[in-house]
């Protein structure tokens, strides 16, 4: 109780959760500490033995030494019988009759010390060895145990350290969710006034308070984690409860109960029917309250369906009190119940009296909550304020009655374990149900706060009611609002331009580090690939002007073949069909002046026709230098081009293959965390059950160690029976050695 009161304080400080884990630690600490308690303890009656061996074998010694006087002692008898003897032959005396008589009979006396010393002797060498047995049985448990411990240790050692981490990043990213949310929130504040400013309802019907719908809903989120505790803390009071009924006062096992008692026990196993809904009426309430409804009193449906619930709860307790009264009665009337036990069963019989109406009182103002969601009326809840601060009020005095109730069923548990009759399953018992009234303390406590704390936010006004209007929100008013609410989204998505898409920011920073060392791996890679695009493209550009050149130099062939034909045949048509060649010609014209004079001015003119047309050949050279030219541009504009869409393209292929890694990164980063979420889900069931193990070890270390006492105990006792013994051996030894002295004198 102690350690759990503990950590119940510690998680509400500022550094909570550091504390918190070192009180997870405490459980193996207890155990360490307890093992070196139980070696300490060893070592003593380790010591102790020692000096009581010590103790035997200077006994025995003093044993020997009085057997070996005893033998003197009879052999001295046996010379003064003979000289009796003797002296009886010239005549027995009637002294000497007695004095006989009476050494036989110590003689007896001392025969029977012997063999009773000598069973003594066996006695103390058997319990010597069973003790020795169980020390050494003991010994090897203990090892057993601090190995197991050790093991936990190292188990709960590495999971610590290893969770640590993720807490830690997940608290780092929850700081940073609250500074993003708090700039949203303020965003979000500033267009709300901006909206308020104008008035776009031309109809009478009210606008929609997302303020207080939020507000609503984190109220509503608040409220099912207080009521979920509360629940667990009922199911377990009502549970252990029952396993009471079955121990005390009179053990299920070893004799039947009181049919009152079977009775109740058969009520309290249906305790989950009544007080599971509870939760799940809470968390439907808490599903229908969102961002886009209206949450008001006469528009929260699913109030009334947890009002139910609750009404059976209540119809649960009214039907266990009396069997509650009965048997704490029956529990008076045990033959052990002393004075004060009866006492604390009158106070708890009280206490629960008070619980019981305190949960009717409840009942009555939930009731009257889920009425308006029932009957709808149009001046709407005028009472409500009356009812929520009467509820906060009830709330208070529930706290104050599991508080009293828990403080008496303490007090009793503490008498009843001075009881001789008290087993552990009834301790066990008895710290569980007080486990449960402490948590259903605390829970009680933390709704009443909360509840005394939200208070003028439910007796507030919601906001919510027609302009210029006197009374409740309708339902009909409801649902034309949120209608409303629904065509202003669907028309400002409308006329909203679509964003373009980009990669989120969040996943850009994870990324990064991936990027940087893809890009630097690639560095060399795109280099490379860029070089030798550029080489290609190089060699392209020379490979299209050679060919450009061929195709010039073979249209400059063909047209030079046919200029020469067309000066032949000039040539040839000159010489007036000579039939021979121009040199022919020439040759012959030689002969004569006057075929000279002739041919000469026919040379002239050849001559003259020759220069011309040498003179169209140099025009006609210098267009197609022109064409030349002019192609010679657009080539080079063409490979320019060429270049360009290559380099386009393969930076595009680049940009594909990095866009394509990126997913298949995306996609594994989504399986990673899938895999962690799952593994974090695992540790902490693994915790959890390690948290139960170590329970479970520590319950039977208190065992073992209970065991371990009362053996020590009784082997205390049976010690110093045999001191006694010894004790009274050693007296009766030294009143013998001196009375056969006396006699001989």
């Amino acid at each position: 109780m102690a350690y759990r009161h503990i950590e119940q304080n510690v998680q509400r400080g500022p550094r909570g959760y550091h504390l918190k884990v070192l009180i997870q630690t405490l459980p193996s600490l207890s155990v360490f500490f307890s093992t070196h308690i139980l070696q300490e303890q060893m070592k003593q009656r380790e010591h102790s033995l020692r000096k009581v061996e010590q103790e035997m074998d200077s006994l025995s010694f003093r044993n020997q030494q009085l057997a070996k006087r005893v033998e003197l002692l009879q052999e001295e008898l046996a010379t003064s019988q003979a000289k009796g003897q003797k002296s009886k032959n010239k005549g027995d005396s009637p002294s000497q009759q007695g004095l006989q008589q009476t050494q036989s009979v110590f003689d007896e006396d001392l025969q029977k010390k012997i063999q009773e010393n000598e069973r003594l002797h066996i006695q103390f060498y058997e319990a010597d060895e069973q003790h020795r047995q169980q020390e050494s049985q003991l010994k090897v448990q203990l090892e057993e145990l601090e190995r197991d411990r050790e093991q936990h240790q190292a188990i709960v050692d590495g999971l610590t350290s290893k969770y640590m981490d993720t807490i830690e990043r997940l608290q780092s990213a929850q700081a940073r969710l609250e500074v993003k949310s708090q700039t949203l929130e303020r965003e979000s504040n500033e267009c709300r006034v901006q909206t308020e400013e104008c008035d776009y309802n031309s109809l009478n019907v009210p606008p929609h308070n997302k303020r207080h719908q939020l507000k609503a809903r984190d109220v509503a989120g608040q409220a099912l984690g207080f009521v979920q505790d509360i629940v667990v803390a009922l199911l377990n009071f009502h549970s252990y409860t029952e396993q009471r009924v079955h121990i005390y006062p009179l053990d299920s096992s070893i004799e039947p109960i009181s049919p009152l008692n079977q009775k109740f026990s058969q009520y309290l196993h249906e305790n989950a029917a009544y007080v599971r809904p509870l939760e799940e009426g809470l968390v439907q309430l808490h599903q229908s309250i969102t961002e886009d409804t209206v949450t008001v009193l006469e528009t929260v449906g699913k109030l009334k369906g947890f009002a139910d619930h609750f009404t059976s709860y209540t119809h649960f307790l009214q039907k266990i009190l009396p069997y509650q009264l009965k048997s704490l009665e029956e529990e008076c009337r045990a033959p052990l119940c002393t004075s004060s036990l009866i006492s604390k069963n009158l106070e708890l019989q009280s206490g629960m009296k008070r619980i019981t109406s305190v949960f009717d009182k409840l009942h009555s103002y939930i009731i009257l909550l889920a009425l308006p969601s029932e009957l709808y009326h149009p001046t709407g809840l005028t009472y409500s304020s009356a009812v929520f601060t009467q509820l906060a009020a009830c709330l208070h005095s529930l706290h104050d009655a599991v508080k009293e109730m828990s403080k008496h069923y303490s007090q009793k548990a503490g008498l009843e374990q001075q009881l001789p009759t008290v087993t552990q399953k009834l301790c066990t018992t008895n710290e569980c149900l007080l486990a449960s009234l402490g948590m259903l303390t605390n829970s009680t406590d933390k709704i009443a706060t909360f509840f005394s704390n939200n208070l003028d936010f439910f007796t507030s006004s919601t906001g919510y009611g027609p302009r210029g209007g006197v009374g409740a929100l309708n339902p009909l008013q409801a649902e034309s609002m949120l209608g409303n609410k629904k065509k202003a989204s669907d028309y400002m998505q409308a006329i909203r331009k679509p964003r373009a898409e980009s990669v989120p920011y969040r996943e850009a920073l994870l990324n990064r580090r991936v990027l940087t060392s893809s890009t630097e791996s690639r560095q060399g890679l795109t280099q490379q690939v860029v070089a030798s695009q550029e080489k290609i493209a190089r060699l392209e550009q020379e490979k299209e002007h050679w060919l450009l050149e061929t195709q010039l130099g073979r249209v400059r062939l063909e047209k030079e073949s046919q200029r020469i034909q067309d000066l032949e045949t000039q040539l040839s048509s000159a010489l007036g069909g000579g039939g021979g060649s121009p040199a022919s010609a020439l040759s012959l014209g030689l002969g004569s002046p006057a075929l000279t004079m002739g041919r000469a001015v026919r040379i002239s003119s050849l001559t003259s026709a020759i220069v011309v047309g040498l003179s169209l050949c140099v025009q006609v050279g210098d267009e197609e230098s022109r064409e030349q030219l002019i192609k010679t541009h657009y080539m080079a504009r063409v490979g320019e081009l060429t270049t360009q869409l290559q380099v386009s393209d393969s930076k595009a292929v680049n940009f594909h293959a990095e866009c394509r890694a990126l997913a298949k990164r995306l996609a594994l980063a989504e399986k990673s965390r899938e895999t962690l979420t799952e593994e974090v889900k695992l540790a902490n069931q693994n915790i959890t059950r390690l948290q139960d193990e170590l329970a479970t070890t520590k319950r039977s270390y208190k065992e073992q160690l209970s065991m371990m006492s009362d053996h020590l105990c009784s082997m205390n006792e049976t010690l110093s029976k045999q001191r006694e013994e010894i004790d009274i051996l050693k007296l009766s030894s030294k009143v013998q050695n001196k009375v056969p002295l006396n006699t001989l004198w």
